[in-house]
């Protein structure tokens, strides 16, 4: 097991060290980096044992360098044991691995189980596919998206909702269960020179 070299910093650093309620608030360019984890916002109040916990708030951005996964929103909290975070307020996650973006009110990132669950007006963008819905589970090991609560999905020109939707991201496969609408826009046949 390695050791987790945890730096912050920030304009203004104030600390409480009583026993037991030992806490640390950065205001202003506040930075926290901790393994591959780095998170800026305006303020971060740092907390628990070993500084285990962070409440971060104010134009927060959260980069993993390892995973390429970027993270904004208005407010974060983040467990850098657990490597949980929690987004919320317009949480806006760039998976640049999988060119890939999701919006979303909240946002919770379980790097230990590769695992993003995104909810409340969650809108999809990647390459030749747009999808909404109110949850989404995305399984980053296996790439594959979840979605329910009236979830559609548009790919291409053609269209698909159901009661829930999963989508393969590996083999552009898309399942559908419960519900199911679609429409499929196709090609017009080229017409040859003797019609």
């Amino acid at each position: 097991m390695h050791s987790d070299v945890f730096r912050f910093s920030g304009d203004q650093v104030s600390t409480i060290l009583a026993k037991g309620k030992e806490r640390t608030l950065l205001r202003g360019n506040a930075v926290i980096q901790s393994d591959n984890t780095r998170i800026t916002a305006k303020e971060i109040e740092i907390y628990g044992k070993d500084f285990q916990f962070a409440k971060c708030s104010g134009e927060v951005t959260a980069w993993d360098s390892e995973k390429k996964i970027l993270i904004t929103c208005e407010s974060l909290t983040y467990d850098r044991v657990e490597k949980v975070i929690v987004a919320s307020g317009n949480a806006y996650m760039e998976d640049r691995k999988n060119e890939m973006i999701v919006r979303g009110e909240r946002l919770e990132n379980r790097d230990k189980e590769d695992l993003a669950i995104i909810q409340i007006g969650v809108r999809i963008l990647k390459k030749d596919l747009s999808a909404r819905a109110e949850y989404v589970r995305y399984k980053r090991d296996v790439d594959i998206l979840e979605l329910s609560g009236l979830p559609q999905v548009f790919w291409k020109k053609d269209q698909y909702r159901a009661a829930r939707i999963t989508l393969n991201l590996k083999t552009d496969e898309i399942t559908l269960a419960g519900d199911v609408e679609g429409s499929i826009v196709s090609k017009p046949e080229k017409k040859t020179d003797g019609e």
